[in-house]
């Protein structure tokens, strides 16, 4: 195998969560550039759709709801697209929500649900996907976890972003020892700062905390979308066939210090 066909994903089937916008609609455009058809899944519906008429092309890319956080809509999700594109190769775990709070004021229910979209949902479509996965011996997760799983980033105090980050990269490693040698790799990526539509229109507001995470990036910089993307598709693809439970940074240097 060529090392150009060791990252093709032609024929294969991908579904990508909070693919709507973001990292998620990058790291899906990416998928589908190198060859998968691709599920875009995300509560928005109606941005999902958008986005999914914006990246079809020569592969088949289309629009699925779910709620990550409920059982049902997941197990809903899966059989809609192994209905409509086969069974499925790759899953790209992205959907994910941040609040901000000190944590002696977060109420409860902010900190539920932070943990229900980031954690829970990391689970429960790992666990349905995984499934069938399971029973074909293939399948790929790239799981989306945090530089703040790694290292408590500020000036923004993010208590339980940054535990429900740590327990995705956990989960990571958990389902990869369990499904190691029966086909099913399982890898996180943690990224760091990275430039999107959201983040530039938080830091429109507060040009001291872009200031402020520059300066405690190596790089000296934000990182760019798409290259988050070109790491999910080497961990999506055979070029990564002898990784499992590995959790890759890709964040300018900012854990390293």
């Amino acid at each position: 195998m060529s090392l150009l066909e060791s990252f093709s994903l032609d024929g294969e089937t991908a579904i990508v969560t909070g693919a709507a916008q973001g990292l998620g609609k990058q790291m899906a455009s990416g998928l589908a550039e190198m060859g998968a058809d691709v599920a875009i899944a995300d509560v928005n519906h109606e941005q999902a759709v958008e986005s999914a008429a914006e990246l079809d092309g020569e592969t088949d890319v289309f629009a699925v709801e779910v709620d990550v956080t409920d059982e049902e809509s997941v197990q809903a999700m899966v059989t809609e697209v192994t209905e409509r594109l086969g069974p499925i190769d790759v899953l790209v775990n992205n959907a994910g929500i941040v609040e901000n709070s000190p944590a002696e004021e977060i109420p409860i229910d902010s900190w539920r649900r932070v943990i229900a979209v980031n954690l829970d949902g990391v689970f429960l479509c790992s666990k349905h996907v995984g499934k069938r996965m399971l029973k074909r011996g293939d399948g790929r997760i790239v799981n989306v976890s945090s530089m703040s799983a790694i290292d408590v980033n500020v000036p923004q105090k993010q208590a339980s972003y940054n535990a429900t980050k740590a327990g995705v990269s956990q989960l990571t490693k958990s389902l990869a020892v369990e499904w190691g040698d029966r086909g099913v790799r399982v890898n996180a990526v943690a990224p760091g700062y990275m430039r999107t539509k959201l983040v530039d229109e938080v830091l429109e507001s507060n040009a001291d905390m872009e200031e402020t995470w520059i300066e405690n990036t190596p790089m000296g910089r934000l990182g760019r979308p798409e290259e988050l993307r070109e790491l999910v598709v080497y961990l999506a693809s055979s070029a990564s066939s002898y990784m499992t439970g590995s959790v890759v940074s890709m964040d300018g240097g900012y854990t390293a210090r």
